[in-house]
């Protein structure tokens, strides 16, 4: 029975990708950065980060990581992403940009950038299901939100009448970033769901 400490990659293409290796850090998983296939079979688990949908599809594309993240998210390795990272793991978006691909892995319509501008981000306490301590604060930056769910993913978090956190499996997303306030409850759930994978994995 494996107790090691999972090891956790955030997909280093672009975004905040610091914030959430401190976060993981903090969580007790040993965290590093992830931008080629190579480095993707070394990880337990992956974190997708905040940033442009657009360029962060586009630059998967382009380091041959599209493939090997959709094989890896279907075989069953947990992953999480936030904001942009939410769009990444959708089947659909609502309004994508030309040539803009999904690594899909959540059974969700998304709208992208559906909570407003840059000069239009703002903070809120979100209740989220299977996280206890009370409300997680969380950072709306051009957050999208879900549009609607397949019949498989459960619904863990809305605010304003919209879903913004679902899990799907071994998958996990949020609208928001829990990375940038300091409160590391999110990440730390991710990390005993990876943990839960490895330990039945016995690897």
């Amino acid at each position: 029975m494996s107790t090691r400490t999972p090891v956790i990659g955030v997909l280093a293409l672009q975004g905040d990708v610091r914030e959430h290796l401190a976060a993981l850090a903090a969580a007790d998983a040993e965290a590093g950065t992830v931008r080629r296939p190579e480095e993707l079979a070394q990880v337990d688990g992956l974190v997708i980060p905040g940033g442009e949908s657009t360029t962060m599809s586009k630059l998967a594309a382009l380091f041959g990581m599209l493939e090997p993240l959709r094989a890896r998210v279907r075989a069953g390795m947990p992953v999480y992403g936030t904001c942009a990272g939410m769009i990444m793991l959708a089947e659909k978006i609502l309004d994508p940009r030309s040539g803009q691909e999904t690594v899909g892995g959540i059974d969700m319509i998304v709208r992208r950038n559906a909570f407003g501008r840059q000069n239009e981000s703002f903070e809120a306490a979100v209740e989220v299901a299977g996280v206890e301590g009370g409300p997680v604060e969380g950072v709306f930056i051009r957050a999208p939100w879900v549009e609607s769910v397949g019949a498989e993913v459960q619904v863990l978090a809305e605010y304003g009448g919209h879903v913004v956190a679902v899990r799907q499996g071994n998958a996990l997303a949020t609208s928001f970033h829990p990375e940038l306030t300091g409160d590391h409850r999110l990440h730390r759930f991710f990390t005993e769901l990876v943990r839960d994978v490895v330990r039945d994995a016995g690897t």
